[in-house]
């Protein structure tokens, strides 16, 4: 039995982590008394005493954390933004190359992936690779997330009427300054030789995301079809669990497509929408951004490196 520490459990990641696998009896989960919460002591222990660790803090408290185990056979799972281009880190995406899966059994620092970057590293990583979208290219993501993405705060925001700045928009736009802190990750893991322009945005549900890169085929070198680009990501995903690609028969039959589709599943789901005669296309990645997005790829990674399926728990 595999003894796991929720460093942050009551947060909204930390939250869904401790549901998928409370009633799993491979594990036994450490807890801090209520009585100790707020004592460091307490907390050093967990951390030093689990077999692993799973951080779900803000970035300064997920270093903080990390500079307090010093039982070099702990091992952690950060699904905070603080590591995910450090180095010794090991990106927490198994479906990202051939060998990651392996790379994250053999790991003792798995830094767990942002959700929108999950969608877009999905979408372009295999593109890039297999040379039909230039690392010089001027890549774009659109996104929408439900309002979960934001943690309680924005939660708090939208769910509780009796709040002064309760907020009834339907969507809203933000990052308007181009820094979102997923960016770096998306630059590194798809291949890219210069950041990407996001766009996200938040819209009033929930939990589950959209996120989509439009492609000029057209102008590429080759110019390669809605079909090269399909087959491209078929090849690459080709046997995995939880991430598929759309059949040209599914795509052409989709009127619209449901932010929410995949909520409460740790599946993401490509398609490749587009006009082949104007050369254009439209890459898009569907999500759960509390399921693959955060909390069950963190589960997917701890089954991993447990050496166990991992879809176990999801």
């Amino acid at each position: 039995m595999s003894r796991v520490y929720i460093d942050g459990e009551a947060g909204t990641t930390g939250l869904q982590i401790l549901e998928r696998l409370t009633a799993r009896t491979d594990i036994e989960l450490l807890r801090i008394d209520d009585a100790r919460r707020k004592d460091p002591a307490a907390r050093a222990e967990c951390l030093n005493a689990a077999d692993f660790v799973i951080l779900c803090l803000p970035d300064d408290a997920a270093r903080e954390a990390v500079a307090m185990i010093t039982n070099p056979a702990v091992r952690v799972i950060d699904a905070s933004t603080a590591h995910r281009v450090a180095d010794g880190w090991v990106f927490g995406m198994p479906e990202m190359a051939a060998d990651q899966r392996e790379t994250i059994a053999q790991a003792k620092r798995v830094t767990n992936p942002g959700c929108y970057s999950t969608g877009a590293i999905a979408l372009l990583r295999p593109l890039v690779s297999a040379g039909l979208v230039p690392a010089s290219w001027p890549v774009s993501f659109n996104a929408v997330s439900g309002y979960s993405g934001g943690g309680k705060g924005m939660i708090a925001e939208f769910e509780d009427t009796s709040r002064a700045d309760h907020s009834a928009q339907p969507y809203r736009i933000y990052g308007m300054g181009l820094t979102h802190k997923h960016i770096p990750e998306m630059t590194a893991y798809i291949g890219l030789e210069n950041e990407p322009i996001f766009t996200p945005a938040v819209g009033r549900y929930r939990q589950g995301m959209i996120v989509e890169a439009p492609l000029p085929l057209w102008a590429m070198p080759g110019k390669p079809t809605l079909g090269a680009v399909r087959e491209a990501l078929q090849s690459f995903y080709a046997g995995q669990r939880f991430v598929s690609v759309a059949s040209a028969q599914e795509c052409a039959e989709i009127g619209n497509l449901d932010p929410e589709g995949l909520n409460g599943t740790n599946e993401l789901k490509l398609f490749v929408f587009g006009n082949e005669e104007r050369g254009q296309a439209r890459l898009v990645a569907l999500l759960d951004n509390l399921g693959k997005g955060a909390s069950g790829q963190s589960v997917q990674c701890l089954n991993i490196m447990m050496g166990i399926d991992e879809s176990t728990g999801l």
